[in-house]
């Protein structure tokens, strides 16, 4: 009987695409022989994530969830957007969700290795499952939390499927004493805000001085097309530089809401109503799918494929 060491046990994970305690006790039924495991696990349909693996997978949904404190927003990515609309797969999301509130959530390969309460198995492990049921490509692809240590975390969820759930996500964090109804509908609508402005970076501080410099460097190219002198085109681009964090700063942003005040004055207002100190201490937004390649569907190919 060969040893099922920690070696073994990655070397099945990879050659079935199946989840780690799947893998381990597949190796411990079949006395560490890595064929047979292979079998064990296609036996049990926990394989079939491994045929599908190198399928482009940019639908699925975003989920969130909070706790008080802590919230936390994930993106569960499937092939098509039918499966969006599979109950097991909104459940699935729905729990990651729940589950990356906890502490260390917001840790991608953590949270996949974490155990779901309603099954027992790690996040992996009902993920491969979920394949196997379903029979499309599915990955966890990423995970955000936030926490105060006082104060609220808010969430709004955008073109939502359902509680939860849907394809843009957005946590807002407030810190401050205030009472937690004027907390929640502040934090609502500043994530609504969020969703609808896509804010890169939270105050001008926060802006890194790499983006700055390039941005100060395509000002002075324009501005110096215009011919004026150095020391105008010094004042032309710090005068254009405001325009920029209107644009990427949520502090500086206009307010969605009205159209008419500056997110940090709205806070501001918010704060002298509720008779504290407010302060945003973050957000997150996920859009489904944004950042992943999507490939072309080339028909002939594929038939081509299909028949050789």
């Amino acid at each position: 009987m060969a040893e099922v060491t920690a070696a073994l046990v990655k070397e099945l994970r990879e050659k079935t695409g199946a989840g780690m305690m799947d893998c381990k006790r597949a190796l411990g039924d079949t006395g560490g022989d890595l064929e047979g495991a292979v079998d064990w696990l296609r036996k049990k349909g926990l394989a079939a994530a491994a045929k599908k693996a190198g399928r482009v997978a940019a639908e699925g949904l975003v989920g969130v969830a909070t706790r008080g404190t802590a919230g936390a927003v994930v993106e569960v990515n499937s092939e098509t957007d039918f499966v969006a609309r599979n109950e097991l797969f909104q459940n699935f999301v729905r729990n990651v969700a729940e589950l990356a509130v906890g502490e260390g959530g917001g840790d991608l390969d953590a949270l996949k290795r974490a155990s779901l309460p309603e099954s027992g198995r790690s996040v992996d492990s009902e993920l491969a499952d979920l394949i196997g049921r379903i029979g499309e490509n599915m990955v966890l692809r990423r995970a955000a939390r936030l926490s105060v240590e006082r104060g609220a975390v808010v969430s709004y969820v955008h073109n939502s499927l359902g509680a939860g759930i849907g394809k843009i996500g957005v946590l807002v964090a407030l810190e401050s004493d205030a009472a937690p109804e004027a907390l929640a509908g502040l934090g609502k609508q500043l994530a609504m805000h969020v969703a609808a402005a896509s804010p890169q970076h939270l105050d001008i501080g926060s802006v890194p001085q790499s983006a700055l410099d390039r941005e100060r460097e395509v000002l002075r190219e324009q501005a110096r097309a215009s011919g004026k002198a150095d020391a105008i085109v010094d004042r032309m681009v710090e005068g254009r530089l405001r325009k920029f964090y209107e644009e990427v700063v949520l502090l500086e942003q206009l307010f969605v809401i009205d159209q008419e005040s500056r997110v940090a004055k709205v806070v501001e207002a918010a704060a002298k109503q509720a008779g504290a100190a407010i302060r945003i201490a973050g957000f997150v937004r996920f859009a489904l799918g944004e950042g992943v390649e999507r490939s072309t569907a080339d028909f002939a190919a594929e038939v081509a494929q299909l028949s050789s």
